[in-house]
């Protein structure tokens, strides 16, 4: 184990957060930039919610099994990814964050207009001119109900519910680099490459969560200083929270590698609730574009396989390397006492003709 995290480690977590800070400020002004309507704000959160899901599954939960040098590894993988989704999942139950398609208003609220509209050009057709009124009204106490419920949730679900997901996020980060770090400590000129997989899941997931804060607080009346100031104080939550792990991580360490593993293992956990999060109502709920979020999930899971096929085949074989040698040491110890035996019998072999002759 390294006594100090090695400046090199810190430098790419550096790298990261420069990136990530970037990413999240990218992410508030997204609105003004590009038009994110229903179906684009489902195809970026299909594929990531692909890329995701084969980083839970192709990183986070085979680099725990290697970490742990344990007879129990596996079991103590599974016990706490069940332990990382569970509790992802009842952050989602009780503050309901995870309210990334803020088009879904937009485009509830230009349903409502286009039946406004419908029924007003009914009435200059000859229909009930008091029937389009009443939908004209009807919409605006839709429109002002939803602002309502979006004020809400902006300040008591994504102020808590987001930073904590945030603070999760840095450990998934953390725990990830110092795996990689670890099977990697042989081969200095692949340390770039730390924590990779997990960068990029995180860089891709939380300008979603920037626009959701953005577009929450815009409702809520609030100044663009103040939005900016937000998004940044959220921004540096990932790196702080990744830089503390990263130390305790370094601190509490031992040879098992039990605290590594579980951090991978329940970042996994964390990881498939996610994407599952985003993933399964779109499938009830939802009868259009099927085949091309289709294709950009298989696309994030593919992402997520080739970054598994591009590692150097070194990269796993801390774990064997160490099974070979206490497997060589094993045989070495067997044919010691094998010539040790021999050794005996030559001796009595000796012994005896002078025994008789005495």
């Amino acid at each position: 184990m390294i006594a100090m995290l090695d400046p090199i480690l810190l430098s790419v977590l550096a790298a990261y957060s420069v990136v990530l800070i970037a990413a999240i400020m990218f992410g508030g002004k997204l609105p003004t930039l590009v038009v994110m309507n229903h179906t684009r704000t489902q195809l970026v959160m299909s594929f990531v919610s692909g890329l995701m899901l084969g980083i839970a599954i192709f990183h986070l939960l085979p680099h725990a099994i290697y970490t742990i040098n344990d007879d129990q590894a596996v079991e103590i993988v599974a016990r706490w990814t069940m332990i990382g989704l569970l509790t992802m999942f009842l952050l989602l139950r009780v503050f309901h964050f995870h309210h990334h398609d803020m088009a879904d208003d937009a485009h509830d609220s230009q349903c409502v207009d286009h039946i406004a509209d419908h029924h007003d050009h009914s009435s200059a057709s000859g229909s009930d001119h008091s029937d389009g009124h009443k939908h004209d009204q009807h919409a605006d106490t839709h429109s002002q109900a939803k602002t309502k419920s979006t004020q809400h949730i902006s300040w008591f679900g994504i102020a808590i519910g987001l930073t904590i997901h945030t603070m999760i996020d840095g450990v998934a980060l953390a725990a990830s680099m110092r795996a990689d770090w670890i099977l990697l400590e042989s081969y200095q000129g692949l340390s770039l490459l730390v924590g990779l997989g997990v960068f990029l899941a995180i860089l891709l997931h939380k300008p979603l969560d920037a626009l959701t804060i953005s577009t929450l607080m815009t409702d809520a009346g609030a100044s663009k200083t103040s939005r900016r100031l937000v998004l940044f104080v959220f921004a540096l939550i990932c790196p702080v929270s990744a830089t503390l792990v990263l130390w305790g991580l370094d601190f509490v360490s031992t040879g098992s590698g039990i605290y590594i593993g579980a951090a991978l293992a329940f970042s996994a956990g964390v990881f498939l609730c996610i994407s599952l999060s985003d993933l399964l109502p779109e499938v009830h709920f939802h009868s259009h574009d099927r085949l091309k979020m289709t294709v950009v999930l298989l696309l994030g899971v593919g992402l997520a396989l080739l970054l598994v096929s591009v590692e150097p085949e070194q990269r796993h074989s801390h774990n064997k390397h160490a099974a070979n040698s206490t497997y060589d040491w094993k045989n070495s110890t067997d044919d010691l006492i094998n010539g040790s035996y021999g050794l005996i019998n030559s001796t009595n072999s000796l012994l005896n003709p002078a025994l008789r002759l005495s």
